[in-house]
């Protein structure tokens, strides 16, 4: 059964129903998710993990935790869709492998210089040419977007284990979110202004272009660099650089 088809379903359930009142919640965090998501996502898949989500939520919900349903709901809902998205990842290692040389040209060019690494400094760095470092931009960026839903789920206070994290793992989320925070203030400011009209004004990259008067594949190139050079800033925290 497709995503439309289990959506349908469930709202046949009927208005007392939690599940069936709540799934609006699903198509609309699916559609606002898609919006920051390559072509190869599609809709109907995260609707029918949504739904599961949403299934899984009503079972587990205890109102004594202080939360209403919806927002325990809609938690859920997007953890099942991002676990999708992740299963969906079948990007080849190499991609992946340029994507860290990438990140750590950046951090060497930018702790030796002490200046904002550019693309042409990268890209020599690298010992390519300028064509070949943008296209590794572009595939790192239809790859894994970086989203700020990496902090949600490190700070999901609704999980279970919440309530058990000790002083010095709530002080290293604390300290992980501030430097994320500092990496994004440090940015070139065309880069700060791309990942603030894509995050916090939700606009996608054709929308960017046209507000920055550039094309819709410049922005992607700005967006990929702008999520290495963060990652470059965030090597101690991350697991896979």
């Amino acid at each position: 059964m497709n995503g439309h088809a289990m959506y349908s379903e469930i709202q046949a359930y009927g208005a007392d129903n939690i599940v069936a009142r709540h799934a609006v919640l699903v198509k609309r965090i699916a559609f606002h998710l898609i919006n920051r998501l390559p072509d190869s996502v599609q809709v109907d898949d995260l609707i029918q993990a949504g739904m599961l989500g949403l299934l899984e939520a009503s079972s587990k919900y205890n109102a004594n935790h202080g939360a209403s349903f919806e927002t325990f709901a809609g938690i859920r809902i997007r953890g099942a869709m991002l676990d999708e998205i992740r299963k969906l990842d079948w990007t080849p290692r190499s991609v992946h492998r340029k994507s860290r040389a990438a990140a750590e040209a950046i951090h060497n060019i930018e702790l030796r210089t002490g200046a904002d690494a550019t693309d042409v400094d990268i890209a020599k760095e690298l010992g390519i040419t300028l064509s070949e470092y943008h296209q590794i931009l572009v595939d790192s960026n239809t790859s894994r977007l970086f989203s700020m839903d990496a902090l949600e789920e490190k700070s999901d206070f609704l999980s279970p284990s919440s309530s058990e994290k000790t002083p010095f793992e709530a002080l290293s989320e604390t300290e992980y979110q501030y430097q994320l925070v500092e990496s994004i203030g440090n940015l070139p400011k065309k880069e700060q202004l791309v990942m603030s009209l894509y995050y916090d004004e939700e606009l996608n990259f054709r929308e960017i272009g046209l507000v920055l008067e550039v094309s819709e594949s410049r922005v992607c190139q700005v967006h990929a660099q702008a999520v290495l050079r963060i990652r470059s800033k965030m090597k101690d925290w991350s697991k896979d650089s």
